[in-house]
Formats: C-alpha cells, sequence, structure tokens
C-alpha cells in the first residue's frame, strides 16, 4: 500500500504542474495583451477565448488531485457532534455522496463533448475544436469522482491507510 501510495504522489505533480503552466500562460497572455493595448493599440484578440480554455484547464487538471487530497473547503459547525466511529462514517459518506454526485456533470460533459464533435464546433478566433476542452472537463471530473469515492471507501474501511496517504499526498 505505501508503494502504491508514493506512486500516486508523484502521479499527483503532473496535472499540479499542467495547472501551474497554464496560469503561466494566461498571466504571460494577460501581460501582454495589456501591453499591447495600451501602448500599441493592438489587443490579442483571442484573449478571452484563450483564458476561458486556460482556466477550465487550471480548474479541472487540479479537482482529481484537490478531491484525492480531501482538499476541497468544509464548514465544520458540526463537527462537535461527530468524533470517532461517527465522524469516519460520516467523512466516508460524505466523499462517496460527493463522488456520486461529480459522475452526472461528467458524463453530461462527455455527452456535450461529443455533440460539439458531431456538429464540428470551433472556437470563434483560433478555430480550436471545442470539443477538446469538453472532453478534458469530462474526464477529469470523472477522475475526481473516482477519486472522491475512493477516499470515501477508505475513510470507511481502512482509516489507517487514508491517514497514511495525508503525509504523502
Amino acid at each position: 500500500m505505501a508503494a502504491f501510495l508514493r506512486f500516486a504522489a508523484r502521479l499527483s505533480a503532473v496535472p499540479s504542474v499542467v495547472a501551474a503552466a497554464a496560469l503561466f500562460v494566461m498571466m504571460l497572455m494577460t501581460f501582454i495583451d495589456v501591453i499591447g493595448r495600451s501602448a500599441f493599440d493592438t489587443p490579442i484578440e483571442a484573449a478571452t477565448e484563450l483564458t476561458r480554455l486556460l482556466m477550465a484547464v487550471i480548474v479541472f487538471s487540479v479537482l482529481p488531485v484537490v478531491s484525492a487530497r480531501g482538499g476541497h473547503i468544509a464548514v465544520d459547525l458540526l463537527d462537535p457532534l461527530f468524533r470517532g466511529v461517527l465522524q469516519r462514517l460520516r467523512d466516508g459518506a460524505v466523499h462517496i455522496a460527493c463522488g456520486l454526485m461529480l459522475v452526472w456533470p461528467a458524463m453530461r460533459a462527455g455527452d456535450l463533448a461529443e455533440r460539439a464533435r458531431s456538429y464540428g464546433d470551433v472556437t470563434e478566433y483560433l478555430g480550436i475544436p471545442q470539443f477538446y476542452p469538453a472532453w478534458f472537463i469530462a474526464v477529469m471530473a470523472g477522475i475526481a469522482a473516482l477519486a472522491l469515492i475512493a477516499r470515501g471507501i477508505v475513510a470507511l474501511f481502512a482509516p489507517r491507510a487514508l491517514a497514511e496517504a495525508e503525509g504523502l499526498l
């Protein structure tokens, strides 16, 4: 189990690097766009289009990592009511429920990606096929759903393994 957790920890660096690179490209593009717009009156025409695409890459590339690490925002108003076994049961049930609820948006994004592919939809300025980002969103949301379900199952049946994973991930 420890070898698998180390492998997962190394693998989780890939989406984080992709998100960081997308953020850097978006930052650089915005800087160049502002300079071009202000100094030379020539903005980047596709800046809005690229920003939308890069935001999708940033958000959905790290969604599985955040889900696997349990890094989502959580409100702890009822935490004093749940201690020990009850806390473990609650956490497991919440993770599994959230994973199951995320399956539908992942499937719907896949359906929309296929529709965009069949219609031949492309972006306005760059002509990028719109099914590429839609499939990316569908796949990453599906991986995040699987990560949440796995985290819930581990929380319920192997809480010590989850505690070990917290240190590695």
